[in-house]
């Protein structure tokens, strides 16, 4: 039972991208139910990752491929609208995760007042046109520094480079992961950080997710854990919260494509929650890293942090990120939620999924 026949759908080319984050939509892409679901339909789905055409591939950061739904961090969605894009928001969820700042033993650095007159790594990446990671990284290093009573002004930032463009090349023709980058890029990546950590280049790095493993790589000691901070904002990052979005014309013009999609969320973080193992695996390939290092890098309640939602708390951190990406310079300009935030579709896939719901239990009662 459902609201509306697949079959009614226009012919349509759908987009889809996903970060390499903990995310229901890309484990219902793993499992093949969200391609099963629009199989017998007019619409076809198509993924940026694959795509030859490398401007195809960059619009999982600045969103102008049309007709598009992306999962992941909230930072290129936040500039992509300052931009100017149509971009809306119609989901957001709050996944815990690895957020240190790290230094080697033996560096007489004990806590963030230690800090003062030191120098902090941070990632450059001048051919990407967004660098989430570097806004990332700089807003971890203020909740730091304001955690021991030292500003900004009183230590070295050391710009540590990484000129490889994201999106330069296609990924690996057999990545098993829908995600946007695979195991390769992930530890080129790391590997920057971690030379400059061991080479002496920096004396403390600021790592969130799949850092966890690079802290373990180095021998690395945590002086600040922003995960554990009680102030929610201090945990705001590009993956708190994570951001799921579409495109204006697509919502617009067929509003029950976007209410399947966003049920697709709905009903994989229903199975993430009932196979908390098996979503684990899913989890690991989506991210790059192994299955052990889950919990370790994210949280051992991520399962149960994948359900979409547009919560008032959720809606106010997002506001927070934006508001220090216009500060540091991150976002050109600025404007309003009013129209960045469409709760409709939620609305929608929330009603279909309980009707579903309630025919199975229809069912089986009988």
């Amino acid at each position: 039972m459902s609201i509306h026949p697949l079959n009614d759908f226009q012919p349509t080319d759908v987009w889809y991208t996903v970060c390499p984050v903990p995310s229901a939509v890309s484990i219902a892409l793993g499992r093949g139910e969200i391609q099963a679901r629009f199989a017998n339909s007019p619409v076809n789905l198509r993924n940026v990752r694959t795509h030859e055409d490398r401007s195809v591939r960059e619009s999982h950061y600045d969103q102008t491929q049309q007709n598009l739904f992306r999962e992941g961090g909230n930072i290129p969605p936040l500039w992509s609208r300052s931009e100017g894009k149509d971009v809306r928001v119609i989901g957001l969820s709050w996944v815990e995760h690895y957020a240190s700042l790290i230094t080697l033993p033996g560096s007489n650095i004990r806590s963030p007042a230690d800090l003062k007159g030191k120098r902090l790594g941070l990632i450059n990446r001048p051919n990407d046109r967004i660098d989430f990671s570097r806004a990332t990284q700089l807003r971890g290093y203020h909740v730091a520094l304001k955690a021991g009573g030292i500003s900004p002004n009183d230590v070295t930032f050391v710009d540590l480079t990484y000129e490889k463009p994201l999106v330069g090349l296609p990924p690996e023709t057999k990545a098993l992961s829908s995600s946007a980058f695979g195991i390769i890029g992930v530890r080129e990546r790391q590997s920057v950080l971690i030379r400059a950590l061991l080479e002496g280049t920096v004396d403390a790095l600021y790592l969130t997710g799949a850092g966890a493993e690079v802290q373990s790589l180095t021998g690395a000691n945590v002086i600040f854990d922003a995960a554990t901070s009680l102030d929610p904002s201090d945990r705001v990052s590009n993956l708190t919260p994570v951001t799921f979005t579409v495109k204006g014309e697509l919502l617009d013009a067929q509003p029950d494509i976007v209410t399947e999609y966003v049920a697709a969320n709905l009903r994989s973080a229903k199975w993430a929650r009932e196979n908390p193992q098996d979503a684990a695996r899913y989890i690991a390939r989506d991210t790059a890293i192994p299955e052990e290092a889950v919990e370790l890098s994210y949280s051992p309640k991520v399962i149960h942090q994948l359900e979409t939602s547009l919560d008032d708390d959720l809606i106010g951190h997002l506001k927070t990120q934006k508001e220090f990406l216009l500060e540091q310079g991150f976002l050109k300009a600025d404007f309003s939620f009013n129209d960045f935030i469409d709760p409709k579709p939620l609305a929608r896939a929330r009603e279909l999924v309980a009707r579903e719901l309630a025919a199975e239990t229809t069912k089986e009662v009988a």
